[in-house]
């Protein structure tokens, strides 16, 4: 019994001596960064060389994934607080292997494979995105970029908020438009990784020209950034176009081939993959909102304008392609949320003295019939595909709820009932599906720059999912925006960041 006894304590102290071994070398110093160890199940431990003469890291790393509630990866860290940023280029060696192999620059709460965390990570395909968990043991989620295969990648904690930042074509790095709120306080974890996507794997990637950045507190001005993204009712997030501009409310055209947007009061149409929108011509009008949409047939566009002498929004209809508008709503204020599904009538919201109700018209302007009268404020029409229901948002219950009702009016029934402050509805064309935008209960109508989410509906059993967390509320989705094929919705998120940042090399 003694000799056991004895053997055990010398297997425990030889055990204990390598454990704290190995903890040693894990911690030891290598270029900028304290520390390298794996995170997670890796079966083949990962290793990292610092290269001074070109300052170089070369990285291997193994692991399965970084993905939904677990991370396995090799992380060469440096323990950090406050604001910061990290630059690199990134080379992933090889042409063989996973296509999602990755290599990453990491922001991370703790060490613990489900940590809060985010990173940029460039696969072996060429994707990047910003990857992102937001609660300990939960999904990790992504914003992918419209830039295939960057040579030089960027992340900064600016505040609650994480950016991903590209290069441009000047070869400078430029807000990509990926973003997210991720308050991570007090002390984190930053630096560089590799995931090989396989666990039998191990990959090998060189980051060079390494830079660590504390961030002063901005001075001076800010730019905001809009960013188009869309989002499949089961994926992940994609950018479409980001511009150092403030636009909104895109609608897609039923061919699928672009979007329809408002800034600074004109109309504009994106083609997909295109790097610069064109205005649509709409005559005289000016101060064009972002209440607008596209008719069931695809020739025309219904838009609120501020055009009339007394500025009130009226509402227009127009040809998609450009063309002389015609005034639909005589009396202001007007503004436009929904086409019925035969094309002969509009819905929309109006201030009739002091009330704001729903109403519907006919296309030529004739016929306005109030839809709602209750108490407070009735919002965001949009009819239903077949044509059986408006679905709307109302406070008439003392905090923004969806409702819905017949197209003459009757028949008003709450379809929702939550805890947030929820507007603008939209049903998805096949009529399966409806999204709407959900702000904090604390909140007061439909302001923009708030942290808000985009709400997915199974209309036949009412389970709701989410979409998307963002920045963002007016503007972001006031509008139908599904996809002709009901598979993806759009919106706009908005980043605020300080004018030095616009470009960094």
């Amino acid at each position: 019994m003694r000799s056991c006894l004895v053997r055990f304590l010398a297997c425990f102290a030889v055990t204990a001596a390598f454990a704290l071994a190995h903890a040693g070398a894990q911690a030891r110093k290598i270029g900028i960064f304290d520390g390298q160890q794996d995170v997670g199940t890796v079966l083949h431990a990962g290793s990292a060389a610092y290269g001074p003469a070109q300052k170089t890291y070369t990285v291997t790393g193994s692991g399965e994934n970084m993905w939904f509630a677990s991370d396995d990866f090799h992380f060469v860290w440096k323990k950090v607080s406050g604001d910061v940023a990290l630059s690199a280029d990134i080379t992933i060696a090889g042409s063989t292997g996973d296509a999602h192999r990755k290599g990453l620059l990491v922001i991370r709460k703790t060490l613990d494979k489900d940590s809060i965390s985010a990173d940029v990570a460039v696969h072996g395909d060429g994707l990047t995105s910003l990857q992102f968990r937001d609660a300990k043991g939960g999904d990790m989620r992504e914003v992918q970029t419209n830039v295939s295969a960057p040579k030089r990648v960027r992340i900064e904690k600016r505040g609650d908020f994480i950016y991903a930042f590209v290069p441009g074509e000047d070869g400078r790095l430029h807000p990509s438009g990926a973003s997210t709120r991720l308050p991570v306080s007090g002390t984190f974890y930053i630096g560089i990784g590799v995931c090989a996507h396989n666990k039998d794997a191990v990959q090998k990637v060189v980051f060079s020209n390494v830079k660590l950045e504390h961030l002063a507190p901005a001075r001076g001005a800010t730019v905001l950034l809009s960013t188009l993204e869309a989002v499949p009712v089961a994926g992940d997030r994609r950018v479409q176009y980001v511009a150092a501009a403030h636009f909104e409310a895109p609608n897609w055209t039923h061919d699928g081939k672009a979007f329809v947007f408002n800034e600074e009061g004109r109309i504009y149409r994106l083609a997909i993959g295109s790097a610069e929108p064109e205005a649509i011509a709409a005559g005289e009008l000016e101060e064009c909102n972002n209440d607008h949409g596209i008719s069931p047939g695809g020739q025309w566009l219904a838009i609120s304008c501020q055009s009339g002498a007394d500025k009130l929004s009226r509402v227009y209809v127009v040809p998609l392609a450009g063309g002389e508008p015609r005034l639909v709503t005589k009396t202001g204020a007007a503004y436009w949320h929904g086409w019925s599904p035969d094309g002969k009538r509009l819905a929309f919201a109006a201030r009739r003295g002091n009330a704001a109700d729903i109403y519907s018209i006919g296309v030529n302007g004739e016929d306005e019939r109030q839809l709602t009268s209750a108490p407070g404020l009735d919002d965001g029409p949009d009819y239903s595909p077949d044509g059986a229901w408006i679905y709307f948002n109302s406070e008439r219950t003392g905090h923004m709820q969806i409702w819905r009702m017949r197209p003459d009016g009757s028949d008003q029934q709450q379809f929702l009932t939550t805890d947030s402050n929820d507007w603008f509805p939209h049903i998805s064309p096949d009529g399966r599906w409806m999204v709407y935008l959900a702000y904090d209960r604390s909140v007061t109508g439909h302001p923009p720059l708030k942290n808000v989410e985009i709400r997915l509906v199974a209309l036949k059993d009412k389970k709701t999912t989410l979409l998307a967390k963002l920045f963002g509320g007016q503007g972001t989705m006031n509008v139908p925006s599904w996809s002709p094929g009901s598979k993806r919705v759009a919106f706009v998120s908005y980043e605020q960041l300080p004018e030095e940042e616009m470009s960094v090399p």
